[in-house]
C-alpha cells in the first residue's frame, strides 16, 4: 500500500517532469529565445520581422515571391528562408536570416518550430542552421535542436527571398 507521503512525492515528481524544459527566456550557445503563451505561426512572424508582404502557407512563399521579390540560394541578413512542404512540414516553414556566419552556417529567427505545443510556443531569436547540400546552395539544411543540444533531421529548402 502506498502511503500518502509517497503518493504526494510521486505526484510532485510527475508534475516537475511535465514542466517546461526551457525557461521563459533562455540563452544557449546555438539557440536563444523566449516562451510565449500560445504558438504563433511562422508566417505572420516572418512577415513582421522581414517586412516581406506575402500571405498563405509558408511553402507557397517561394512561388508567390516570383516577380515581386528577388530570390536566390545565397543567405543574406533580412532574407526569408523558405523550407519546402514535406511529410514533416505539412505547410512548409519560413524563418528570417539574422546573421551569416560562413558559407555553411547562418543564424535565423523564427516561431512555431517544434514537435508539440510546448516547443512551438517559443520565439527563437537566434538559432543555428547548417547547409548540408553537396553544392552549397542551401537546398538541404538542418536546424539546431535546443532540447537535444544537437542538429535535427535534414529538411529540403526552396531558398531565400530578399526584402530589397
Amino acid at each position: 500500500m502506498i502511503s500518502r507521503i509517497s503518493l504526494l512525492s510521486m505526484l510532485t515528481l510527475c508534475l516537475a517532469s511535465c514542466a517546461s524544459t526551457a525557461p521563459k527566456n533562455f540563452q544557449a550557445p546555438n539557440a536563444q529565445g523566449y516562451r510565449i503563451p500560445k504558438p504563433i505561426s511562422c508566417v505572420p512572424y516572418a512577415r513582421d520581422v522581414s517586412g516581406i508582404q506575402i500571405r498563405g502557407d509558408a511553402h507557397t512563399w517561394w512561388h508567390q515571391a516570383a516577380g515581386r521579390y528577388k530570390r536566390g540560394q545565397v543567405p543574406q541578413v533580412g532574407a526569408v528562408f523558405v523550407l519546402s512542404k514535406s511529410s514533416r512540414l505539412k505547410y512548409g516553414h519560413v524563418s528570417v536570416v539574422k546573421e551569416v556566419l560562413n558559407s555553411r552556417n547562418i543564424i535565423v529567427t523564427h516561431s512555431n518550430w517544434g514537435s508539440d505545443r510546448q516547443t512551438r510556443s517559443i520565439i527563437y531569436e537566434r538559432m543555428l542552421v547548417e547547409d548540408l547540400s553537396p553544392s552549397n546552395n542551401w537546398t538541404r539544411v538542418r536546424f539546431w535542436n535546443f532540447h537535444t543540444n544537437t542538429f535535427g533531421s535534414p529538411y529540403i529548402a526552396s531558398g531565400f527571398i530578399y526584402p530589397y
